[in-house]
């Protein structure tokens, strides 16, 4: 009998990536330990839960004696607790790459610097500032908190300059503490995004480029493989290689692009795996968790392959009844162990199919039974029917 001690993956935050994040280590024989702030945070459901403050060091210091290598559930995580643990236990992705995805100005000066187009952007810290960069951004634009925004959050769209002091009022007392940024609005023609993957030694992996579409600024499907997409993908998989490079990257990420006249623009970076890439549990040879499990434990990485074609979509706010996408060939349901709440996450579900037809009739016989016609619609749209 093996006396191999098994691995520990400890991880920040206990949202529903951490969740994933647990199951798919468990097969590698991987266990898992959380933190947490709440006590009812979801991945405690699949994993040992420590409830404790971000600022709470003997909580934490419990909690790294406990791991082998520290990884992040979202990017918000005060960069001084990543500083913390990363003196006293291996942290992936690591701190600095935490903190230049943490503010949004960081974030788009380096992906100027590694040769990703943006869209224009301008500081600002007072109201004066505000119509200073509005003349240099013109209008429509989108005035944006640096720090902590997410899913639609901290935004505020400006249609023309006259909007500028509603804009003012609803975020710019968050300006004295964190900074604001104005980013000229984009009338991009799809939103893709790229999943990369960096392992310890240096190896480096890409899914599938895949096509996204948001409700009120939240994920509500995703196609993966995006169809005629071929020309960009050498590119956002070059493009994400180089961020990785220059961060000295470890583990899944995911870079939001627009596409504007052939062109690719730097949205955001997600340094952790991304909403966007939960079809890769089903549809593609390795998914982004099992890869992101072996990336910072310094395994050898998966196949990142596309096995057919997927729809991914997310539960907002409520789950509906599972049965009829439990029915559906190749339909995968994902609850994650969430009270209902308006606005919140709280499960998605994933279609697969060898080919984006196949793919199509599977949407459309389910839209029938849920009465949902997005993702038939989507898909229609996608592949030019």
């Amino acid at each position: 009998m093996s006396d191999r001690r098994q691995p520990v993956l400890g991880v920040l935050g206990g949202g529903q990536l951490a969740r994933m994040l647990a199951i798919a280590g468990a097969p590698l024989g991987v266990q898992s330990l959380v933190v947490d702030s709440s006590s009812d945070a979801c991945a405690g459901q699949v994993a040992p839960l420590v409830v404790a403050d971000w600022h709470d060091h003997a909580a934490l210091g419990e909690f790294a004696a406990k791991v082998d290598v520290v990884t992040f559930d979202f990017e918000n995580v005060p960069a001084d607790t990543a500083h913390w643990l990363a003196e006293r236990v291996s942290v992936f992705p690591n701190p600095r790459a935490l903190a230049a995805a943490q503010d949004r100005l960081a974030e788009k000066t380096l992906f100027r610097e590694c040769g990703l187009a943006t869209p224009e952007f301008v500081p600002v810290d007072t109201r004066a500032d505000l119509d200073r960069a509005l003349a240099v951004t013109g209008a429509p634009a989108i005035l944006k908190t640096r720090r902590l925004g997410y899913d639609g959050k901290g935004q505020f769209r400006l249609r023309s300059a006259d909007d500028a002091d509603a804009a003012w009022a609803a975020l710019g007392a968050q300006a004295a503490a964190h900074g604001l940024i104005l980013e000229a609005f984009v009338p991009f023609e799809r939103e893709l995004s790229v999943l990369a993957v960096r392992g310890r030694d240096g190896e480096f992996r890409t899914w599938p480029l895949t096509r996204n579409w948001h409700t009120d600024g939240v994920l509500s499907l995703s196609l993966a493989p995006a169809p005629d997409i071929d020309a960009l993908q050498p590119r956002a998989a070059a493009l994400a290689r180089t961020l990785a490079e220059r961060l000295d990257y470890v583990g899944v990420f995911a870079l939001e692009l627009f596409v504007k006249d052939g062109e690719l623009l730097g949205n955001e970076m997600a340094p952790r795996v991304h909403n966007s890439g939960h079809w890769t549990i089903e549809g593609a040879h390795t998914s982004q968790f099992e890869n992101h499990v072996r990336a910072v434990l310094g395994l050898p990485l998966g196949d990142t392959g596309a096995r057919g074609a997927s729809l991914m979509f997310n539960w907002i706010g409520e789950l509906p009844d599972p049965a009829p996408l439990l029915r559906t060939v190749d339909g995968h349901w994902h609850d994650y162990g969430k009270r209902a709440r308006p606005g919140r996450k709280v499960g998605h579900a994933t279609v697969c199919a060898p080919d984006a037809s196949t793919l199509l009739e599977r949407a459309e016989a389910l839209a029938q039974v849920i009465g949902w016609e997005q993702p038939v619609a989507a898909v229609r749209e996608a592949v030019g029917i």
